[in-house]
């Protein structure tokens, strides 16, 4: 054979052995896990109530808990690594963690470099107000003001079902859309999940709560990429989840509302 031949030949099947112990090697998550009895799960502490620093100074938030179940659930124990918006990715990228729970949406750019569980929660844009008052649908705000902050999702949302004799009292940003309904400027707020929360913790006296949703767009569990057993594993949980109700109970706790229907 040709020197050259022989060499290139040699190379292609180096490569062949190279891509099958890559592949191997990406299916070994769920064995790693079970065998060192600990999983990693990349968690949220700047978002609540999905994520956030208690008075205890420990993580706690609707995200929190769903880690600790599925630690609790595959009978490990659960590392929390703290992670931001920017690096939650990399973070099952360079395998620091083995799950990232992390309000974490799909989309088909995400998906070429990680791959998702079914949903875990929901995320949404809603209308909240003071519990003394009755709102359960869009025909509701007719004559009532609401604070909203201009040219968001929100505002776009909820312009769309508003009767017309809604007062809609736009705002710069979300800061000075919470803090109008904050100091009574208006008697309702449209706003996300998020923003709500951290709103709700920090005023309690209000005694605000959800009122009904504008836009639905929940949560996935991020996985890594080819690591199919881990992901199908999570899925069991997650589907049994659902149907014992364990799902609604973190949703009604954390954001006031049932899960509902999540997609696979």
């Amino acid at each position: 054979m040709n020197p050259g031949k022989r060499l290139f030949t040699l190379a292609l099947a180096a490569a062949a052995l190279g891509g099958t112990t890559l592949t191997a090697q990406a299916q070994t998550a769920l064995d790693d896990v079970m065998k060192a009895k600990e999983i990693k799960i990349a968690i949220p502490t700047d978002f609540p109530p999905y994520g956030f620093v208690g008075t205890d100074l420990k993580p706690q938030g609707l995200d929190i808990d769903m880690a600790n179940y599925i630690a609790a659930k595959l009978g490990v124990k659960v590392e929390l690594l703290p992670v931001t918006t920017a690096n939650r990715i990399a973070y099952l990228q360079t395998k620091k963690a083995d799950l990232v729970i992390s309000t974490l949406g799909k989309n088909p750019e995400r998906e070429k470099v990680i791959d998702f569980t079914s949903a875990y929660s929901p995320f949404f844009i809603a209308v909240f107000g003071p519990k003394t008052m009755t709102v359960k649908a869009p025909a509701d705000l007719a004559g009532k003001s609401i604070s909203v902050t201009r040219g968001s999702v929100d505002d776009a949302e909820l312009t769309k079902v508003a009767p017309p004799t809604t007062e809609l009292r736009r705002f710069e940003d979300n800061n000075s859309t919470v803090s109008a309904f904050v100091a009574g400027q208006t008697q309702l707020v449209a706003t996300s999940a998020q923003v709500a929360g951290n709103m709700m913790a920090k005023n309690p006296q209000l005694g605000t709560e959800y009122k009904f949703v504008l836009k639905d767009s929940p949560n996935f569990i991020g996985v890594g990429k080819g690591e199919d057993k881990l992901r199908l594993k999570v899925n069991e949980i997650l589907a049994e989840a659902k149907k014992n109700g364990d799902i609604d109970k973190m949703s009604v706790k954390w954001l006031g509302r049932p899960a509902g229907d999540l997609p696979n």
